[in-house]
């Protein structure tokens, strides 16, 4: 029996972090949905495109192949941009490119196949309500806007990737409005996923807490089909 696991957030929340072991310790595949998202950015700058054009960026959707490996790195058409995609200026600019319709459905009809062929955890923003909306467990994990800049700023200075505190806070705002306020499948919590507040959480408590959510669920679910 195939399982979906769905934990939707703000930036910076600790989604992929914690989805990464949690996807270790249950068996599953885990889908990075915002990799892909910031692959296809990088795949806009690198070209000279303005992010800001939906018009430009969407034209690039047929030269775009974008593969997670089990490793987790991330290929954009077969080059290895693991590292580049989480640098200050794919991060400024990835919630654009995940604004615009034609290429979330591009992304979106990649990541429902990937669900289809396995049990999987899948991070994002819209997981638990568009992408896939019939998830065995839906959990929205959220954290204070300070908290998640500081994660994600000690993230990257442990990656050797250089950026200031206050930048990365402005990112962390700019990016839950725009993700927010965008027409197509913004950011919301599902009406059946359960919120989880992590500001005062270390990774494992979080990982703790989300697996006895889905031990749990999926009981509930095994004894409604008994």
């Amino acid at each position: 029996m195939k399982i979906s696991i769905a934990i939707d957030g703000p930036a910076a929340a600790g989604k992929s972090t914690v989805a990464k072991k949690i996807a270790e310790i249950l068996g599953y595949t885990y889908i990075d949905t915002g990799a892909m998202y910031r692959a296809f950015t990088w795949y806009c700058m690198e070209n000279g495109v303005n992010c800001e054009s939906e018009e430009e960026c969407c034209a690039l959707i047929p030269e775009v192949t974008i593969k997670l490996r089990p490793n987790g790195q991330v290929l954009c058409n077969d080059i290895d941009i693991t590292r580049e995609i989480r640098e200050p200026r794919v991060s400024g600019n990835v919630s654009y490119i995940a604004s615009y319709k034609d290429i979330r459905l591009f992304l979106v009809d990649q990541q429902r196949k990937m669900a289809a062929k396995h049990s999987v955890i899948m991070d994002g923003r819209d997981i638990g309500t568009y992408v896939l909306p019939d998830a065995d467990v839906k959990i929205f994990q959220i954290a204070s806007v300070e908290t998640r800049a500081v994660r994600r700023y000690d993230e990257n200075i442990s990656k050797g990737i250089p950026c200031t505190l206050e930048e990365i806070e402005n990112d962390v705002r700019k990016r839950d409005y725009i993700d927010s306020h965008r027409d197509f499948a913004p950011l919301k919590c599902a009406h059946d996923a359960i919120t989880l507040d992590t500001s005062f959480m270390t990774v494992e408590e979080v990982v703790n807490a989300i697996i006895e959510i889905i031990n749990k669920k999926l009981k509930e679910k095994e004894e409604n089909n008994a």
